[in-house]
């Protein structure tokens, strides 16, 4: 037991701070989901504007490191501190991390998210939204029962990587903006416990350890998701989350 006390202690002191990438990552999810649909659709839009618009947002997010962008977006909330946020009293709340974190993120995931609803969007069986058509429906009609459903099925297992890929992408944000109080995530912790005694292999691969409990948890629950969401199939697919030399 005395060779696992150190694991043991470091398991327990990084329990709180894996909450924080817990809430950056899912305070960020469900407004990225909303919005990507929106940026998916507006990409398929027959407007020329729209759809440029919307492309031109997605290949921005998605075309530059998310460390750039948490740098770039918090030196512009800095710059309108004294000018906006100040006077308007907010600046408590809009240069906080536990604000500022979520909202970057949920800018790049709503980029990512789109890009795969698009993707998704143009792999609909054009039969079905013929077929629809044909009996009747309206657009909004033919989205809600036709292209939304094959368009989630099909997208879900990618954006089931996004959001595992997101939740990793929270290990950045406390090295960009200002850790407050006690408020240190995974890596913010980790390295504070290192500068104590230099011994990273243990205190990381304890991080990485949490990363990767969380990661396999999403993928189980999402994997639950897509069960339910194939459940017209057969025999309902499974998202595959363990490598294939484990059987």
């Amino acid at each position: 037991m005395e060779l696992f006390a150190p694991i043991i202690a470091d398991l327990k002191i990084l329990a709180k701070p894996s909450l924080f990438n817990l809430y950056f990552a899912f305070a960020s999810i469900p407004a990225g989901f909303v919005l990507a649909v929106f940026m998916a659709l507006g990409k398929a839009s027959r407007n020329k504007l729209i759809a440029g618009l919307c492309q031109g947002y997605i290949y921005a997010f998605r075309g530059s490191p998310f460390f750039i962008q948490l740098f770039m977006f918090y030196s512009m909330a800095l710059a309108f501190n004294v000018s906006l946020w100040k006077p308007l009293g907010i600046d408590w709340l809009v240069l906080h991390p536990l604000f500022l974190g979520p909202a970057i993120l949920t800018l790049n995931t709503t980029a990512y998210t789109a890009e795969i609803f698009h993707g998704a969007l143009t792999t609909v069986p054009i039969g079905e939204v013929e077929a629809a058509r044909a009996y009747g429906m309206s657009r909004l009609q033919q989205l809600r029962s036709v292209i939304w459903p094959h368009t989630i099925r099909i997208a879900w297992p990618a954006y089931t990587n996004e959001v595992v890929f997101l939740f990793h992408a929270t290990a950045l944000v406390y090295f960009t903006l200002p850790v407050i109080d006690e408020q240190k995530d995974l890596m913010n912790k980790a390295g504070e416990l290192f500068e104590r005694d230099y011994n990273a292999f243990l205190h990381f691969s304890v991080a990485a350890l949490y990363f990767l409990m969380i990661s396999l948890a999403i993928f189980f629950v999402f994997g639950l998701i897509y069960r339910r969401l194939m459940r017209h199939m057969p025999q309902a697919p499974r998202l595959r989350f363990a490598p294939r030399w484990l059987g």
